[in-house]
């Protein structure tokens, strides 16, 4: 059997995140939605896309409650 002139094709198997259907894309293309979901979504407008962050803004300081632990537990730490 000859190799020569066939073009092999990667495959990987995906689910649509949209249907949640199982499919077959092109290994690496990134494609996440099916054929079929993937028209439907072009009518959609295209949101702003951005990774989720922490606000970075948003410190609390907490204050400790345990000021009589050390007394507790004494001059070696044991409880």
């Amino acid at each position: 059997m000859e190799a020569e002139g066939l073009e092999i094709i990667r495959l990987e198997l995906k689910y649509c995140e949209r249907c949640g259907g199982l499919w077959m894309r092109t290994a690496g293309s990134g494609d996440v939605y099916c054929p079929s979901c993937a028209v439907e979504m072009l009518d959609l407008p295209a949101g702003r896309r951005r990774k989720p962050g922490l606000l970075v803004n948003d410190r609390v300081e907490i204050k400790s409650q345990c000021e009589e632990l050390p007394a507790l537990c004494g001059e070696w730490g044991n409880a």
